[in-house]
Protein backbone atom coordinates (compact mmCIF):
# COMPACT_ATOMS: atom_id res chain seq x y z
CA UNK A 1 0.00 0.00 0.00
CA UNK A 2 2.82 2.40 0.80
CA UNK A 3 4.34 1.94 -2.66
CA UNK A 4 1.02 2.58 -4.44
CA UNK A 5 0.37 5.81 -2.57
CA UNK A 6 3.79 7.38 -2.19
CA UNK A 7 5.24 6.41 -5.54
CA UNK A 8 8.61 4.73 -6.10
CA UNK A 9 7.92 1.64 -4.01
CA UNK A 10 11.25 0.32 -2.76
CA UNK A 11 12.89 3.74 -2.62
CA UNK A 12 10.09 5.48 -0.69
CA UNK A 13 9.88 2.63 1.79
CA UNK A 14 13.62 2.69 2.35
CA UNK A 15 13.66 6.48 2.87
CA UNK A 16 11.04 6.11 5.61
CA UNK A 17 12.90 3.18 7.15
CA UNK A 18 16.27 4.90 7.28
CA UNK A 19 14.64 8.13 8.46
CA UNK A 20 13.10 6.25 11.37
CA UNK A 21 16.52 4.76 12.15
CA UNK A 22 18.03 8.24 12.36
CA UNK A 23 15.17 9.70 14.40
CA UNK A 24 15.49 6.95 17.01
CA UNK A 25 19.23 7.44 17.51
CA UNK A 26 20.09 10.42 19.73
CA UNK A 27 23.70 10.31 18.51
CA UNK A 28 22.70 10.72 14.85
CA UNK A 29 22.72 14.03 12.99
CA UNK A 30 18.97 14.29 13.64
CA UNK A 31 19.41 13.67 17.36
CA UNK A 32 22.14 16.30 17.60
CA UNK A 33 20.07 18.82 15.66
CA UNK A 34 17.13 18.18 17.97
CA UNK A 35 19.30 18.90 21.01
CA UNK A 36 20.69 22.11 19.47
CA UNK A 37 17.33 23.48 18.36
CA UNK A 38 15.70 22.57 21.66
CA UNK A 39 18.44 24.21 23.72
CA UNK A 40 18.23 27.39 21.63
CA UNK A 41 14.45 27.49 22.04
CA UNK A 42 14.67 26.64 25.75
CA UNK A 43 17.03 29.56 26.38
CA UNK A 44 14.47 31.91 24.88
CA UNK A 45 11.41 30.50 26.65
CA UNK A 46 12.78 29.27 30.03
CA UNK A 47 11.48 25.77 29.30
CA UNK A 48 12.23 23.82 32.54
CA UNK A 49 12.90 20.32 31.15
CA UNK A 50 16.41 19.28 30.09
CA UNK A 51 15.21 16.39 27.94
CA UNK A 52 14.06 17.42 24.45
CA UNK A 53 12.17 14.14 24.01
CA UNK A 54 9.79 15.20 26.78
CA UNK A 55 8.79 18.28 24.78
CA UNK A 56 6.64 18.02 21.67
CA UNK A 57 8.58 18.43 18.40
CA UNK A 58 7.79 18.40 14.69
CA UNK A 59 9.85 16.01 12.59
CA UNK A 60 9.68 16.74 8.86
CA UNK A 61 10.84 13.90 6.61
CA UNK A 62 11.66 14.80 3.01
CA UNK A 63 11.33 11.98 0.46
CA UNK A 64 13.37 13.09 -2.57
CA UNK A 65 13.11 11.92 -6.15
CA UNK A 66 15.27 8.77 -6.41
CA UNK A 67 17.40 10.34 -9.15
CA UNK A 68 17.85 13.71 -7.46
CA UNK A 69 21.48 14.89 -7.53
CA UNK A 70 23.34 16.98 -4.96
CA UNK A 71 26.70 18.71 -5.28
CA UNK A 72 28.67 17.58 -2.21
CA UNK A 73 27.49 13.99 -1.67
CA UNK A 74 25.39 11.25 -3.18
CA UNK A 75 21.69 11.03 -2.42
CA UNK A 76 22.24 7.76 -0.55
CA UNK A 77 24.94 9.29 1.66
CA UNK A 78 22.71 12.20 2.62
CA UNK A 79 19.76 9.93 3.42
CA UNK A 80 21.96 7.59 5.47
CA UNK A 81 23.13 10.54 7.58
CA UNK A 82 19.57 11.83 8.02
CA UNK A 83 20.10 15.12 6.20
CA UNK A 84 16.56 14.83 4.79
CA UNK A 85 15.01 15.37 8.23
CA UNK A 86 14.24 18.67 9.93
CA UNK A 87 13.32 18.99 13.60
CA UNK A 88 11.95 21.87 15.64
CA UNK A 89 10.12 22.33 18.97
CA UNK A 90 6.39 22.97 18.71
CA UNK A 91 5.22 26.13 20.46
CA UNK A 92 1.49 26.05 19.65
CA UNK A 93 -0.06 22.60 19.99
CA UNK A 94 -3.46 23.87 18.85
CA UNK A 95 -2.19 24.03 15.26
CA UNK A 96 -1.65 20.26 15.09
CA UNK A 97 -4.19 17.83 13.57
CA UNK A 98 -3.65 15.36 16.45
CA UNK A 99 -3.60 15.36 20.23
CA UNK A 100 -0.18 13.87 20.88
CA UNK A 101 0.60 12.40 24.32
CA UNK A 102 4.00 12.86 25.97
CA UNK A 103 6.41 10.42 24.35
CA UNK A 104 5.05 11.16 20.89
CA UNK A 105 6.06 13.75 18.30
CA UNK A 106 4.32 15.18 15.25
CA UNK A 107 5.57 13.97 11.86
CA UNK A 108 5.10 15.52 8.42
CA UNK A 109 6.26 13.67 5.30
CA UNK A 110 7.05 15.81 2.26
CA UNK A 111 7.51 14.14 -1.14
CA UNK A 112 9.32 15.58 -4.14
CA UNK A 113 6.90 15.36 -7.06
CA UNK A 114 9.58 15.13 -9.74
CA UNK A 115 13.25 15.62 -10.51
CA UNK A 116 14.37 19.10 -9.30
CA UNK A 117 10.73 19.77 -8.33
CA UNK A 118 9.23 21.15 -5.14
CA UNK A 119 8.11 19.02 -2.19
CA UNK A 120 4.43 18.53 -1.35
CA UNK A 121 2.80 17.13 1.77
CA UNK A 122 2.37 13.36 1.46
CA UNK A 123 1.55 12.23 5.00
CA UNK A 124 1.19 13.32 8.60
CA UNK A 125 1.39 11.27 11.76
CA UNK A 126 3.02 10.54 15.07
CA UNK A 127 6.45 9.23 16.01
CA UNK A 128 6.11 7.09 19.14
CA UNK A 129 9.61 7.02 20.55
CA UNK A 130 9.38 4.15 23.11
CA UNK A 131 8.03 1.77 20.45
CA UNK A 132 10.32 3.14 17.70
CA UNK A 133 7.44 3.39 15.20
CA UNK A 134 5.90 5.93 12.85
CA UNK A 135 2.09 5.92 12.80
CA UNK A 136 1.25 7.76 9.57
CA UNK A 137 -1.83 8.86 7.65
CA UNK A 138 -0.80 8.77 3.99
CA UNK A 139 -2.70 11.38 1.96
CA UNK A 140 -4.59 9.64 -0.84
CA UNK A 141 -6.69 12.68 -1.87
CA UNK A 142 -6.13 15.94 -0.02
CA UNK A 143 -9.24 17.67 -1.37
CA UNK A 144 -11.51 14.76 -0.43
CA UNK A 145 -9.69 14.25 2.90
CA UNK A 146 -8.95 10.61 2.06
CA UNK A 147 -6.13 9.00 4.04
CA UNK A 148 -4.54 5.55 4.36
CA UNK A 149 -3.16 4.70 7.81
CA UNK A 150 0.13 2.77 7.93
CA UNK A 151 2.64 1.89 10.62
CA UNK A 152 6.38 1.88 9.94
CA UNK A 153 8.27 -0.36 12.36
CA UNK A 154 11.97 0.03 13.03
CA UNK A 155 13.60 -2.31 10.49
CA UNK A 156 16.38 -3.39 12.86
CA UNK A 157 14.11 -4.42 15.75
CA UNK A 158 12.81 -7.92 15.11
CA UNK A 159 11.43 -8.80 18.55
CA UNK A 160 8.44 -6.48 18.92
CA UNK A 161 6.17 -7.90 21.64
CA UNK A 162 2.97 -9.56 20.47
CA UNK A 163 0.74 -6.85 21.96
CA UNK A 164 2.67 -3.84 20.65
CA UNK A 165 -0.09 -2.79 18.24
CA UNK A 166 -2.66 -2.77 21.01
CA UNK A 167 -0.25 -0.78 23.20
CA UNK A 168 0.25 1.70 20.36
CA UNK A 169 -3.51 2.13 19.97
CA UNK A 170 -3.95 2.66 23.70
CA UNK A 171 -1.17 5.24 23.75
CA UNK A 172 -2.55 7.23 20.81
CA UNK A 173 -6.01 7.13 22.44
CA UNK A 174 -4.34 8.41 25.65
CA UNK A 175 -5.47 5.35 27.60
CA UNK A 176 -1.88 4.66 28.73
CA UNK A 177 1.19 6.86 29.10
CA UNK A 178 4.53 6.68 27.32
CA UNK A 179 6.22 5.07 30.32
CA UNK A 180 3.73 2.19 30.07
CA UNK A 181 4.99 1.27 26.59
CA UNK A 182 7.78 -1.27 26.00
CA UNK A 183 11.03 0.71 25.75
CA UNK A 184 12.24 -0.80 22.48
CA UNK A 185 14.08 2.31 21.27
CA UNK A 186 16.92 1.73 23.75
CA UNK A 187 18.22 -1.10 21.56
CA UNK A 188 18.67 1.19 18.54
CA UNK A 189 19.82 4.37 20.28
CA UNK A 190 23.56 4.80 20.80
CA UNK A 191 22.86 6.94 23.87
CA UNK A 192 21.74 3.69 25.56
CA UNK A 193 23.38 0.98 23.45
CA UNK A 194 26.96 1.92 22.60
CA UNK A 195 27.38 -1.26 20.56
CA UNK A 196 24.63 -0.26 18.17
CA UNK A 197 25.66 1.00 14.73
CA UNK A 198 23.21 2.47 12.24
CA UNK A 199 23.19 0.64 8.89
CA UNK A 200 24.22 2.23 5.60
CA UNK A 201 21.90 2.63 2.64
CA UNK A 202 23.33 -0.49 0.98
CA UNK A 203 22.93 -2.50 4.18
CA UNK A 204 19.31 -1.38 4.36
CA UNK A 205 18.83 -2.63 0.81
CA UNK A 206 20.07 -6.06 1.86
CA UNK A 207 17.82 -6.05 4.93
CA UNK A 208 14.81 -5.09 2.80
CA UNK A 209 15.52 -7.98 0.45
CA UNK A 210 15.20 -10.42 3.36
CA UNK A 211 12.31 -8.92 5.32
CA UNK A 212 9.06 -7.08 4.63
CA UNK A 213 9.62 -3.52 5.87
CA UNK A 214 6.01 -2.59 6.65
Amino acid sequence: MLSRILGASQFDQQVLNISLINICNQESYVGQEMRKSFNAWKDETDEPTQNPWLHLHQLTIYVPHPKQLYEQMTLEEGLTKGYNIEVKPIEDKSQLPYKIPEGGHFVAVMKQKGLDANFEIAATGIFVRPLAVLSLDIIVDLEKAEYQPIIVKHPIIRDYPMDWQEKLKQFINQEIKGQDLPNLVKYVDQAFNQDYRSPSWDEMNRIASRFAGI
